[in-house]
């Protein structure tokens, strides 16, 4: 709350408000006592419930206030009146003028205006730094020109003063300008386009940090514009940490010594930047020398300088040196202990918006990835089911969505960062980060992740289903050849990473496509074969080049295997030359998206040790059941949420199949939505779904990857539970059934083949339904070089509505049953997953996140459809790839998830953490 004119602190009575920023308010007072007018500052509130900070705070206000130097404003006074609610405060030097933005708002400033003031403000941090105090928040606004032409540096060291007093790494606290958010998400507060790049990273700091921030405000002076922009807090310091100033905006008659000095003191590397400011002082008074029109001293000016005379005291300076240095050492290595471990430091995080009006997709693996320099960031975000890439500078606001990327899922970079590659209508294709078409590399039955080796090659895995090893495929695209083998017991292998310098490949293997804290880690070598496991429980390996050396010992440690594991990412030391893990693993980061259904997680990273990450939780992704009607009205079908999938609605409508995972294992249940009953149909361990029904509501067929089954096959069971579940094919490849014929004698289904195409199946049933029925052997319906799939019968039984990416992306088509005959694309503008109306003329489909519709005649062998319609304005939420929706047979509503503002909410933030790889390196060490 703001004081008014006449409150009285202590001496010092309020005259008026001059201002307000992170450091409290500003006002101008009269000090009674001595009669004179003072700035007075109101500090943080947080000073008035910690006496220990305030008696800190008041010893080094002590420490400020021994500095006497003319560029400096003085320190008068310190301290808190008694009474609880009293204010803490300040009391300085009232320094009348302009502070120095104001001068650089109006432009550019000459150079022979520009050093004077520059050298001052040298001459103040020298001084300052010569008392060991650092500024640590030295910007324009704090630094004020008087009318004569002095220069008067204010808040020196308060930053420092204004800690917490706690040792160790900096906490948010330290930031140089204090914000009553300091401490949330463990953001890094303050003048971010004025931090040192290890001050941006929470990084202790010295005064080689306010070189730095000494050469920002000499570049704005000459340039009159930032030398690092962004209008929030993440970007600036995105550019701070990554960006290099634009050196073509400084005058072009700028001296050479001039423009030396900007390049020594804006090294992002304290160990290569100028280390003394006192160098920087030395530079301006050399360029404000006599030289000739390149900025070089001339002989004159060399011939006029007065003979250099080195003291004794200097000559022994040396010798001095190295006595102290050995007694440093000591002293070093004591304090340092190298047998005594040391803390962790803290975790510097922030939040950064993608900069797209859309939500991330986070169903499969990483949606948002770093380019291998930290510069670019590229996530998956849209409507649910029809996210595309997105492409972002972190110099820059804003997001470009990359054109031909719809329905793209699980991008992955190329190793020169150049290129993406990504997942999207049934292909893995490739774009340039530039822009361009999107290229198809091959055919992709489903997304489970992929990573682009040094040998130009993608390692990918081909779909989901069981029994199914990795792939790999030129970049340049072609045939798929086999790349893994699959362990003993295994059934699955996902989400590989290209270990560096071909040292192998790294990918999550698991005995179920389920319940992934289960799973192993492994690493095959780079030519392809049989793989070593590395770590035994866990998921989503990805190595992070630590690039450390060990403080005590003369083997490297390559860097570390980061791994989700019980909702946690762990981090272990790994050693790439005997490819194995060092020491014990430990919890690294919480509060990371992951899916343990399908082993992805929601992790990228860069070559310099930024770590970015989509904030959220480990585990299955749970939502109720609703209903959708035409005119976009949204109720609840059933209100307790779980892990369901591929719903399908008996013919009479009275029930509801589900596929629904419980944290360990898939099963088939069916739903009485009347009651609000649930009962589960299979109970065998592994992946039982895709549920279908037959015509008489009796039976159900479905996958499953039980008994001698290598890779899910077709079994069915009764609806209603009594029974043996029987199986109805035998077939080395993987089967997903999609419709029973109106007229009970047929089973659609897909088939995963040897060249990993899916094509359209059809199993007879033979016998008397009322006798039983047995299954015939499946022929196929149609195979074509690409992947077709989702096969649905229509209400009559004379057709076969598909979805293929044959176009180039996923379109509806229709066919006649049993053929042969002609083929008609629904769909022109994308579409999958059909659905038949039972009451109407009408075909279900699903594009960029509406449900849509098309209405058909029949004339004949014809069959001819209408333009389509959006069926609701509603959105609806995609679970995983499957097209999670029915239609009730009444033609009128649809049982999904609606994206509603409670479950379709904008997530579109990302988290960053800098020097992530340091602080691996603290946490796992891997000593033993």
């Amino acid at each position: 709350m703001a004081l008014v004119a006449g409150t009285r602190l202590g001496t010092y009575e309020i005259l008026a408000e001059l201002g307000r920023g992170g450091m409290g308010e500003v006002y101008r007072a009269r000090d009674t006592k001595l009669n004179r007018d003072v700035a007075l500052k109101i500090l943080p509130d947080v000073f008035a419930g910690d006496p220990d900070r305030l008696a800190r705070f008041t010893r080094e206000a002590e420490t400020l206030a021994a500095l006497n130097h003319p560029n400096i404003a003085h320190v008068y006074d310190a301290g808190k009146p008694d009474g609880a609610s009293a204010h803490a405060y300040l009391v300085m030097e009232l320094v009348e003028g302009e502070d120095l933005s104001a001068h650089i708002a109006r432009g550019p400033m000459a150079l022979s205006d520009a050093l004077p003031i520059a050298r001052q403000i040298a001459e103040a941090l020298e001084a300052a730094h010569e008392s060991a105090i650092v500024h640590r928040d030295l910007k324009p606004a704090n630094v004020k020109v008087r009318e004569d032409g002095t220069v008067k540096v204010l808040d020196f060291g308060l930053a420092k003063a204004l800690d917490s007093g706690t040792s160790g790494p900096q906490d948010s606290n330290n930031s140089p300008t204090l914000t009553n958010r300091a401490t949330q998400m463990g953001m890094i507060i303050g003048t971010a386009a004025y931090m040192a790049p290890e001050q941006a990273r929470g990084r202790a700091v010295d005064r080689r940090a306010d070189v730095w921030a000494f050469g920002v405000v000499l570049y704005e002076m000459l340039s009159g514009r930032r030398a690092f922009e962004g209008d929030d807090i993440s970007i600036t310091l995105a550019s701070v940490l990554k960006e290099d100033v634009s050196w073509s905006a400084l005058p072009a008659d700028l001296p050479i010594p001039i423009r030396r000095l900007l390049r020594r003191c804006l090294e992002k590397d304290p160990k290569k930047r100028l280390s003394s400011i006192g160098d920087a002082r030395l530079e301006l008074d050399e360029a404000a020398a006599p030289s000739d029109r390149d900025g070089v001293l001339t002989p004159v000016a060399i011939a006029a300088a007065p003979p250099v005379v080195i003291p004794v005291w200097r000559r022994a300076l040396p010798w001095g040196v190295a006595a102290a240095g050995i007694v440093a050492a000591v002293t070093t290595l004591v304090m340092w202990a190298p047998w005594r471990s040391s803390p962790a430091p803290a975790l510097r995080k922030f939040l950064v918006k993608t900069g797209a009006d859309a939500s991330l997709r986070t169903d499969l693996g990483a949606g948002a990835i770093l380019s291998p320099d930290g510069t670019t960031l590229v996530f998956v975000a849209g409507p649910s089911g029809a996210g595309r890439l997105f492409v972002r500078k972190l110099s820059e606001l804003q997001a470009i969505p990359m054109t031909g990327t719809e329905g793209a899922a699980s991008p992955f970079f190329s190793p020169d960062g150049e290129s993406i590659a990504f997942f999207a209508g049934g292909k893995l294709k490739k774009v340039a980060v530039s822009g361009g078409a999107a290229i198809p590399l091959c055919d992709v039955a489903q997304a489970r992740g992929g990573t682009w080796t040094d040998r130009d090659e993608i390692i990918f895995t081909p779909t989901g289903s069981n029994n199914v090893a990795l792939l790999r495929v030129s970049a340049s695209g072609g045939k798929p050849e086999a790349f893994g083998v699959l362990s003993e017991g295994a059934t699955t292998q996902r989400w590989p990473h290209a270990l560096p310098g071909d040292k192998g490949i790294l990918f999550s293997e698991s005995g179920t496509v389920s319940g992934w804290d289960s799973g192993n880690l492994v690493v095959a070598p780079i030519g392809g074969g049989t793989g070593k496991v590395v770590v035994r429980g866990g998921y989503y390996g990805r190595f992070v080049p630590s690039g450390r050396v060990a403080p005590n010992r003369a083997d490297r440690a390559d860097g570390h295997l980061l791994y989700m594991q019980q909702g946690s990412l762990f981090a272990v030391r790994f050693n790439l030359d005997r490819l194995e893990t060092v020491g014990e693993a430990r919890p690294a980061l919480e509060g990371v998206t992951a899916n343990i259904s399908t082993g992805g997680a929601q992790i990228g990273f860069s070559a310099d040790g930024t770590l970015v990450y989509v904030p959220g939780t480990a585990g299955s992704i749970n939502n109720p059941i609703d209903w959708m009607t035409r005119d976009g009205k949204v109720s609840v079908l059933r209100s307790r949420e779980a892990d369901w999938s591929q719903p399908r609605f008996s013919p009479d409508g009275l029930r509801l199949a589900l596929s629904v995972f419980d944290g360990k294992q898939r099963d088939v249940w069916v739903y009485d939505w009347a009651r609000d009953a649930m009962q589960q149909l299979t109970q065998d361990p592994g992946n039982d779904g895709n549920p279908v029904w037959t015509p008489d509501n009796k039976r159900i067929v479905f996958h499953a990857d039980r008994e001698k089954a290598s890779r899910p096959n077709l079994f069915w069971a009764n609806a209603d539970g009594t029974g043996e579940v029987t199986r109805l094919t035998d077939s080395p490849n993987s089967q997903q059934p999609w419709s029973v014929h109106p007229g009970g004698k047929f089973i659609a289904f897909q088939e995963t083949t040897g060249s990993n195409a899916i094509d359209l199946m059809i199993l007879p049933l033979e016998g008397d339904p009322a006798r039983g029925l047995t299954a015939g052997k499946a022929t196929v319906f149609l195979s074509t070089p690409v992947s077709e799939m989702q096969p649905i019968f229509s209400p009559d039984g004379r057709w076969i509505a598909y979805f293929s990416a044959e176009s180039g992306q996923n379109e509806v088509h229709v066919r006649p049953f049993p053929g042969p005959g002609g083929h008609w694309r629904v769909t022109t503008d994308g579409g999958s997953f059909p659905r038949w109306s039972k009451t109407s003329n009408e075909l279900f489909y699903l594009n960029q996140g509406k449900v849509m519709v098309v209405p058909y005649t029949v004339v004949g062998d014809s069959f001819r459809a209408d333009k389509p319609q959006i069926w609701s304005p509603t959105n609806y939420v995609q679970l995983g790839i499957q097209g999670s929706y029915d239609v009730h047979p009444d033609g009128k509503r649809l049982a999904l998830v609606a994206a509603n503002d409670q479950a379709g909410a904008i997530q579109d933030q990302i988290v960053v953490i800098s020097d992530f790889f340091d602080y691996l390196w603290s946490i796992a060490p891997g000593r033993k």
